[in-house]
This record gives structure tokens, sequence and C-alpha cells, in this order.
């Protein structure tokens, strides 16, 4: 499970080139380095993101982000497709999470992935796009997952409605920036934040499963999925979700009672057969 402590040291990690790079100053043990004191994600749940806001599809389509959402949760990726390191991993978390989850983006969910580098082109988001589709190889998720950009006040306005932090180092000339995905509902609520759980940005399928399904409000996924979800609760501080024992022992009771249930009523249907066997029997 990913503790706080964990996710500061991949965050750390992932942002070693700002800290160290080769005109980068000594910095007294335990003090973060400056370019990294804003850069960091505020979890704003329940939170409207802004979905008239406006963007270029990877085809060069004008889109707005209700144009996403209406019926479907979004799993929201921020990145910048130039960025040299955590921006791929992060995407190659995104697509190993998509192979593996039951639902399948485009039918149920949407995974939106949009760049915060206002320079970015649409022919670079179309390449970046074709190549994880590629790497994907499930033809059916295609129409699921699209690669977006966007102007300064349109990109600014969604990350900032997001909380999703990031500043431009003009030492290394990148963007310092952290991972996550942001799961929002179908109305344009943020409704979950996923970090990775290790430095190769690999993400948990089963906790973006379970906030996907938390984001249908009950719209997706079988019986048996809101039955397991029930057992399982979210911790922001987190970003997982965990084990909630009064639950389990809850439906461990339902079931105790229904069983119970249907044993006497078993028994007396039994019961009530025997007897009138044995009147008839008599008579």
């Amino acid at each position: 499970m990913l503790t706080g402590k964990m996710r500061f040291l991949i965050f750390a990690f992932c942002l070693l080139p700002f800290a160290f790079g080769p005109e980068a100053k000594a910095q007294p043990a335990g003090v973060r380095p400056p370019v990294l004191k804003d850069v960091g994600i505020d979890q704003l749940l329940d939170q409207q993101v802004p979905l008239d806001l406006e963007f270029k599809d990877e085809n060069g389509r004008t889109v707005k982000l209700r144009d996403y959402a209406g019926n479907k949760p979004i799993i929201l990726s921020l990145v910048y497709y130039d960025c040299p390191q955590l921006c791929s991993l992060t995407l190659n978390g995104l697509m190993n999470v998509l192979k593996t989850l039951p639902m399948k983006a485009g039918k149920d969910f949407i995974s939106l992935t949009v760049s915060f580098d206002p320079k970015e082109t649409t022919q670079l988001a179309a390449e970046k796009r074709n190549a994880y589709l590629e790497k994907l190889a499930n033809p059916e998720l295609n129409d699921g997952w699209h690669f977006l950009t966007g102007d300064e006040k349109n990109t600014l306005a969604l990350t900032r409605s997001v909380g999703f932090r990031f500043v431009w180092d003009p030492v290394s000339k990148q963007y310092a920036h952290t991972s996550a995905l942001i799961v929002i509902t179908p109305q344009g609520k943020i409704s979950r934040y996923f970090y990775p759980g290790d430095v190769l940005s690999n993400f948990e399928p089963r906790d973006i499963r379970f906030g996907v399904l938390d984001a249908s409000n009950g719209k997706i996924g079988s019986l048996a999925d809101q039955v397991i979800l029930y057992c399982y609760q979210y911790d922001p501080n987190r970003g997982t979700y965990g084990l909630v024992i009064m639950r389990i022992m809850r439906i461990f009771a339902v079931i105790t009672i229904v069983t119970l249930i249907a044993l006497i009523l078993f028994l007396r249907h039994k019961t009530k057969q025997k007897e009138a066997a044995w009147a008839a029997r008599v008579s």
C-alpha cells in the first residue's frame, strides 16, 4: 500500500534532474530545491471541472471536455508529450491499466490525456497517441483514449481546477511536475486521485477499477463488482482503496441470516410434506 512517504520518494526520484542538474546549486540537507516548491497535487475532491474548456483532439478538431463526459467517467492524465522521463512512465502505467481493466475504454469510461504545455501541437499528440495505441494492441479500445492539446488559458484552467501544480525549470529546460491519474464523474466532478506505486509509475489496476466504478455511481459493473466495492473504502491520503472489516462483517451477517431463514423454510416445507404423506397413509 502506498504511503505518503513512499509517494514522496517516488516523486523525488522522478525529479532528480531538476534537483541535481549541472547548474543546480547545493541545498542544505532536508531542504527542497526551490524549483520543486510549487510542484505537486492538491486534492480537490468533489470540485467541479469546467467542462466548457476547449482543446484540440489528436485529429485537430476543436472539442470541449463535456464532449467526453455526459454518461461516462473520465480517467484524466496530465502530461506533456516531449517529456523525457516521467510522462512516458505515467502513460506506460496508464496503458498497462487499460490492458487489465475488466471494463473497457470507450464503452464504460473515457481516457483523456491532456498536454499542459501550450506549445505542443496536434501532430505531436497524434504521434504519441498512435504509438501508445500500437503498444496497446487492442483496436476495441482505440476510440476510448484521446490525446488533447490546448492554449495556455485552457490548459491552466484545467490543471488548476484539479489541483495539478507544475513549473518550467529554465536550468534543465523541462517542466517539473508529478504523476497521477484523476478520475472524474460524468457530471465533471473530481472523484478520485491515484498515484503510482513505484518509481516506474505503475498504477494499481484494482484501485483504478474501483475508482471508475465509484465515479459511475453504480451505472457500470456487475452486481458482484458492487458487492466487492462495498467492502472497500477510498483513502484520499494514500490514494488507494482499503478493506473495511465492518462492511465485510455486515455482508457475512446478512448471508448468515438469509441462509438461516432459507434453512428454516426448507425444514418447514419438508415437515409439511412428511405430515401430508403420513395423513395420506392413515386415511
